[in-house]
This record gives C-alpha cells, structure tokens and sequence, in this order.
C-alpha cells in the first residue's frame, strides 16, 4: 500500500483545479434565472395537474358534492 503524503496530495490537488474552465458571473447568472424560470414553470404546471386530478378523483368519488 502507498504511503500517504499530504504535500504530494496539495500539490497534485492544485494542478487539477488549474485545469477548471470557470464560468464567467455572466454565465452564472444567466444559468441561476434560467433555473429559477424552469422551476416556476414545473411549479404551475405541477399545480395545475394537481388541481385537475383532485378535480376528476372528487367527480369519480362523489366527494365533496
């Protein structure tokens, strides 16, 4: 088994980040509010299907009349 080192490990650590493409605060802030738009979407539409099978289950059932 191989001997840990901890300065072999630092070193090897920092030439991989080096290698990281970094997105720009542009990129970053474009991507977060195309986030932020899809999940308010996925929101209503979830919303909305909800409604609709509590709607057809209350009808089906004769719940609620």
């Amino acid at each position: 088994m191989a001997k840990f080192n901890p300065i072999t490990f630092i070193q090897e650590v920092r030439q991989e980040v080096s290698k990281v493409t970094w997105p720009s605060w542009k990129e970053v802030w474009i991507t977060t509010l195309m986030v932020l738009i899809m999940v308010a979407l996925a929101s209503v539409f979830f919303l909305l299907v909800d409604q609709a099978l509590s709607f057809v289950v209350r009808l089906v059932l004769g719940v609620g009349s």
